[in-house]
């Protein structure tokens, strides 16, 4: 593994509904590092992911590059790379802080990925929205 990776991921429930984000960044060697499970109130899914990216990059920024932020939301990752128009009123604001983030951060990449390879991200995101 060359340099960072951050897993990203959010969760609600009967979206909307109590939804919570997770955030696993694991060093060039393999370790996961550091770990961010929280809930943060009543959200869609898609809002929860871009909180949840939001919260990524924020730690990549800390991050010596290159980093790579991997998300499992093909909606996400297509509105940031330009593919997709952002439609919905509510995420507008949430697009524009990361990709303000992403713009900032040099050496900062998205990749896409399944959801199996996000699994430390899913668990803490599932847990914080109140999951088992």
């Amino acid at each position: 593994m060359a340099g960072y990776v951050i897993q990203t991921d959010g969760s609600s429930r009967r979206n909307p509904g109590p939804a919570g984000i997770g955030v696993a960044v694991i060093d060039p060697a393999g370790n996961t590092i550091k770990e961010i499970s929280r809930a943060i109130g009543v959200r869609t899914c898609n809002q929860a992911e871009y909180e949840a990216l939001a919260r990524a990059l924020e730690e990549a920024g800390k991050l010596t590059p290159p980093v790579v932020v991997q998300l499992d939301s093909e909606l996400l990752y297509y509105q940031l790379s330009g593919k997709y128009r952002v439609r919905n009123e509510e995420l507008k604001p949430l697009y524009e802080r990361c990709r303000l983030l992403l713009d900032n951060a040099p050496g900062v990449t998205l990749k896409l990925v399944s959801r199996k390879e996000n699994k430390i991200a899913d668990k803490l995101a599932w847990t914080a929205s109140g999951g088992k």
